[in-house]
């Protein structure tokens, strides 16, 4: 199998392995959870017995997040789905608006300036030194070794029946599949998923629009969760109706007395992978939370839906 190889890959001859540097969690808030519960809870952790999980919102770096998950939940994560920079070269500092205190008053625009972990985590800029460049190394090897050392904590978390969808777009799609292939291993994968998002408009530009993301969808071993999704069609459709043949056991086309084939309407059609999900628009009033990468609830929703 053909190998990609990204400077910091290897050194002296030998495979690096990302850094692992495992850091507490520090619980700043919990919600709906009732005082009973919370005392529950720490009682559990005071006498040293397992604590319940619901759920958990963990906010920082994943270089130190993903290996502090480790030894809770190494080989006990049944579904992975991350949204990862895709190499733009962009800086995602955002305007967002604080509602007034008196309803359907206009709110105050201000510009959301990034704390000093903000400004690195929202920034899909991959600098490198003129050392570096001397080298010979680019902001591609930088993001590869960056992908890399996130795929390896993943595939660990990952349970053996367990799924993982990664998504990015035509800048680094194909780098990224290489990478993912030689972590998950090229039998495990299952679909290259191309997200159509049918509503962007781009205006005039000298080359076909981009209106599409891909998902790379793999599996952790040979058995894993999946359930077909199915979606209103926009017209009803006539369709053969099938059944199952009691003398063959195969399914043949059903027929009436008069050994006419019977039709059907039908209503949806089974998703395949392309999928037809509309992008958020800025007139959104309900998900829209104007960042510029924010994905739609429909798209997490067929995703959880396929393979939990």
């Amino acid at each position: 199998m053909a190998e990609l190889i990204w400077d910091g890959k290897y050194v002296d001859g030998k495979r690096q392995a990302p850094v692992r540097v495992a850091l507490p969690f520090q619980t700043i808030e919990t919600v709906n959870e009732s005082a009973a519960d919370r005392q529950r809870t720490l009682d559990l952790f005071t006498s040293g017995r397992q604590t319940e999980w619901r759920n958990r919102l963990i906010w920082g770096d994943k270089k130190y997040v993903l290996p502090s998950l480790l030894p809770e939940f190494a080989g006990k994560v049944n579904l992975i789905y991350i949204d990862p920079p895709f190499n733009t070269g962009q800086d995602f500092s955002f305007t967002a608006t604080v509602p007034s205190r008196h309803s359907g008053q206009d709110g105050t625009e201000f510009l959301k300036e990034p704390s000093s972990i903000e400004t690195k985590a929202y920034r899909d800029t991959w600098g490198v030194s003129q050392a570096d460049k001397e080298r010979g190394v680019t902001s591609l090897d930088r993001y590869l070794k960056w992908f890399y050392d996130t795929l390896i904590p993943l595939s660990e978390l990952l349970s053996d029946t367990g799924s993982i969808y990664v998504h990015l777009d035509w800048h680094l799609g194909h780098y990224a599949k290489t990478v993912l292939d030689e972590v998950f291993g090229q039998d495990n994968f299952l679909n290259e998923i191309v997200w159509w998002y049918y509503n962007k408009f781009q205006g005039n530009i000298n080359h076909f629009a981009a209106n599409h993301d891909v998902i790379l969808y793999y599996r952790k071993g040979s058995s894993f969760t999946f359930h077909p999704q199915a979606e209103l069609r926009d017209k009803p459709v006539q369709q053969i109706k099938r059944e199952w043949s009691k003398e063959k056991g195969r399914i043949v086309n059903a027929k009436d007395e008069d050994g006419h084939v019977v039709y059907q309407e039908s209503t949806h059609r089974t998703i395949d992978d392309v999928w037809r999900l509309s992008m958020l628009q800025p007139a959104d009033r309900t998900q829209n939370l104007r960042y510029p990468t924010q994905k739609p609830e429909s798209l997490l929703e067929r995703i959880i839906g396929a393979s939990s």
